[in-house]
């Protein structure tokens, strides 16, 4: 395993011309990027359970330069989905961000599509990929989800490791697994399983008022933690939807298909009517143009 000190150096390259917010908002500490123009309807990306805002570097750095805004957040230290939809509606109004565009990877997809199903004026389109409906398969298959919040951290970090760990995998692949394993580490005890809380914690996506036609589901074909009989429930449920599928790509293709990931990210937004605007970008620089909320 590569491990930090071999960090990408397009992600090392990000990092130092790219701030990480950091805004406490009644208990909650949130931390984010905010990249691209301002005056556009802002794309926000979230993880799964093992990513944080920064596994999202490649799409930032590409759909900024093209004249987008992306918002990659860290989901904060919620213990149930109703504290959820409320801590990310109350970040919405920090940032002063009405309406959005959410793009949700396994759990951020799940997470995603919760948000839409309460706050529907808020969000203008999905992107779900990887993702699913529901979490009872998930509390069926841990023994231990009733006390996961008193879960040493070994066991927290092995349970969220070996469902991305399996391989063998290509170079691309591999890379990204290194990539995310790492930041899994960097993530606390509390953090990872008030995660799993939510992976497990009985609940399942109600109907949404947004139209199908308004949805874009990217799955991988390969290999990939979530179940297939989960990935197809999400299928079945929004049959309109735009249909993106990788042929590879394994659990993170934002990170090992950055270029079909943007490509199939960019075809959305024109879908549903965001227009970039380039002529404001400078290119990545320091602070560049997303900056704290003002």
């Amino acid at each position: 395993m590569k491990g930090v000190c071999s960090a990408p150096g397009d992600y090392i390259y990000f990092k130092s011309q790219v701030p990480l917010h950091k805004i406490p908002i009644g208990t909650k500490q949130w931390q984010y990027y905010d990249f691209g123009p301002k005056v556009v309807l802002p794309l926000i990306c979230l993880p799964g359970t093992a990513g944080i805002a920064d596994v999202y570097y490649k799409q930032i750095m590409s759909l900024s330069m093209k004249g987008y805004r992306v918002i990659s957040v860290n989901i904060p230290r919620v213990w149930n989905h109703h504290e959820w939809i409320q801590a990310f509606e109350k970040f919405l109004d920090a940032i002063d961000v009405h309406h959005i565009h959410l793009y949700g990877t396994s759990l951020g997809g799940f997470l995603a599509q919760l948000f839409a199903q309460h706050h529907p004026r808020r969000v203008r389109s999905l992107l779900l990929s990887n993702s699913f409906l529901e979490t009872g398969s998930f509390s069926v298959a841990i023994p231990w989800a009733p006390i996961v919040s008193w879960t040493p951290s070994f066991l927290l970090k092995r349970y969220v490791l070996t469902g991305i760990h399996d391989g063998p995998h290509e170079p691309f692949i591999a890379d990204s697994v290194d990539f995310v394993v790492s930041q899994v580490e960097t993530l606390s005890r509390d953090d990872l399983a008030s995660r799993l809380k939510l992976t497990v914690d009985t609940a399942s996506v109600g109907p949404l008022l947004l139209s199908d036609s308004f949805i874009t589901i990217m799955d991988t074909n390969d290999y990939c933690a979530i179940p297939q009989q989960l990935k197809d429930q999400v299928s079945e449920r929004y049959p309109g939807a735009r249909r993106a599928y990788l042929k590879t790509g394994g659990d993170f293709p934002f990170l090992s298909r950055p270029d079909e990931v943007n490509l199939h990210l960019q075809v959305n937004l024109r879908r549903v009517g965001v227009e970039a605007k380039q002529y404001l970008v400078r290119g990545i620089s320091k602070g560049g143009n997303g900056g704290s909320p003002s």
